[in-house]
């Protein structure tokens, strides 16, 4: 398994897959080849399909602007082999011949694989790569989660880890300050500022409930508007783990040094699934993205409230379970409809898995790493249509 750095990265919406992914190859072929005097760009499968609702071409010219004309060419028709999101970069001369070119996927969560380094194992760090494992290793040592984490990621992790909440923490407050509508073809409203003034004239937990779900709606938001935010473990659904942990530090005052041991676990829950199965909308759905972020808010929510290892394993099982099947089927290809919606209710589940875990012992019958397996061949069984194509389910309804 690699660093859960690569589950959170911090960066600017809307797509993680299909905006920070292309940009991030962008700038490595960019560099690599300085002296070319033309790119073509050919986009595959997925990554065409609803590339421009992504502003994936944007991201792609923004990185060669200056340097050399770049032309893309969209290909939603035809798949590459190995993953769903791919992209051909084809260097040119000053007569147009191709001089050289790389194929690069965009495999989820602004990760990117060159093609021939598909199972590169040199930039793994963790000894243990599922979840039984680890636990097993936390109940004979006495140690969490987090630990684990620590003991094997670089010296840095733990202010890296704090900048990631620092810029959670942010994107929450500019997202609740910020009003008006989000940019694209559906003409949404922005809902966090009012979720959050209306909130304050409830008590209980119509007012908890209310805060949770505009910290959530605050963060989608400025994703979609292409705000810097962090990828958890994806832009789509990123807001889910902020609005969680911003919500417990509210409600409980847990410092800052408590949340980044809560985020390390919240990783490790996204690596997990990363290494097993996918967090690529285009290649499982949305039950990688949005399934995977309650997960990871579920274990970082029992960790901060004194979970066992085998509570914090059911809460992020018990989370992940409950989203199998989920399409990905945004409209208009834009990360809007129904993915900032589904991010408040993820956080509420993620919230109720916490809480549903500490009433047992943490004793169960499906393991976290056995949902995993199901969420994998699940997603492999969905037809593509409602993987990120925006050809099927709610990608199919017609502005109104």
């Amino acid at each position: 398994m690699r660093s859960i750095k690569e589950i959170f990265i911090i960066g600017k919406g809307p797509s993680s897959s299909h905006t920070m992914g292309p940009k991030k190859a962008s700038m490595k072929i960019r560099d690599e080849y300085p002296n070319a005097a033309a790119y073509r760009v050919t986009l595959y499968g997925s990554l065409a399909a609803t590339g421009k609702g992504h502003l994936t071409d944007m991201a792609i010219k923004e990185v060669f602007e200056g340097v050399a004309p770049v032309e893309i060419v969209w290909c939603a028709q035809k798949y590459l082999p190995y993953h769903p999101n791919a992209m051909k970069f084809e260097m040119l001369d000053a007569e147009g011949n191709v001089t050289d070119s790389q194929v690069i996927y965009s495999i989820g969560g602004g990760t990117i694989v060159m093609e021939g380094e598909e199972n590169n194992a040199s930039d793994h760090i963790y000894p243990m790569t599922t979840m039984t494992e680890i636990m097993t290793w936390c109940n004979k040592t006495g140690k969490s989660y987090w630990e684990f984490v620590f003991e094997n990621e670089a010296e840095d992790i733990r202010e890296y880890l704090l900048e990631v909440w620092r810029t959670m923490r942010a994107a929450i407050e500019s997202g609740l300050a910020n009003e008006g509508v989000l940019p694209g073809a559906l003409h949404l409203r922005r809902k966090a500022a009012s979720y959050h003034v209306r909130s304050r004239g409830y008590n209980g937990i119509l007012r908890t409930r209310g805060m949770l779900f505009s910290y959530a709606l605050a963060v989608s938001e400025e994703n979609a508007s292409g705000g810097t935010i962090v990828t958890a473990p994806t832009c789509g659904s990123c807001g889910v783990v902020p609005a969680v942990l911003y919500h417990l530090q509210k409600e409980y005052d847990f410092k800052d040094a408590q949340i980044v041991r809560s985020l390390a676990t919240a990783g490790l829950v996204g690596t997990i699934v990363k290494a097993n199965a996918s967090v690529s909308g285009a290649e499982v759905g949305c039950q990688g993205e949005v399934g995977v972020a309650c997960a990871m808010a579920a274990a970082a929510a029992s960790q901060l409230m004194g979970g066992s290892p085998n509570q914090i394993e059911y809460a992020a099982e018990m989370a992940l379970e409950h989203h199998l099947g989920m399409t990905c089927d945004p409209m208009c290809g834009l990360v809007q409809i129904p993915c900032i919606e589904r991010n408040a209710m993820a956080a509420a589940r993620a919230i109720d898995a916490q809480i549903y875990s500490f009433y047992t012992d943490g004793v169960h019958r499906v393991s976290f790493d056995s949902v995993v397996k199901v969420m994998k061949r699940t997603g492999h069984d969905l037809p593509s249509l409602y993987k990120e194509t925006s050809e099927g389910g709610l990608g199919r309804l017609k502005i109104e």
